[in-house]
């Protein structure tokens, strides 16, 4: 098992994806600040923050559990994400792009979730 959380990579493409997250909600609506935006956002971070804690566990089986955690979080993300493209507040190639980036975090994750399996 890797020994820093931040040697994953599916951490280090979550963390692209947060970027990514707060960098296009900025245009959003200010009366979606604590709407949306703070829905994106607060799922976004959910998805490395879940793989960092959970790779800080002492089991495979409780980091497995994160992992599920971080997939919830990056499936809700991808909803989001469809909702704000519906909402226009962002465009189709914005959102093909945020969704693009969401499907690798997620094989990687059903990845790493598998090699978990007993």
């Amino acid at each position: 098992m890797t020994r820093y959380y931040m040697d994953l990579i599916g951490w280090q493409k979550s963390m692209d994806l947060v970027t990514e997250i707060y960098r296009l909600t900025k245009k959003f609506p200010k009366e979606e600040m604590f709407g949306l935006t703070s829905q994106l956002r607060r799922a976004a971070v959910s998805i490395p923050s879940n793989i960092a804690e959970g790779q800080g566990r002492l089991s495979k089986g409780e980091f497995r559990v994160f992992l599920g955690n971080a997939r919830g979080s990056l499936s809700e993300l991808e909803t989001q994400i469809m909702i704000a493209k519906n909402l226009e507040y962002i465009d189709e190639p914005e959102a093909t792009a945020l969704l693009e980036m969401a499907s690798e975090v997620g094989r990687i994750l059903n990845g790493l979730i598998a090699s978990m399996k007993k």
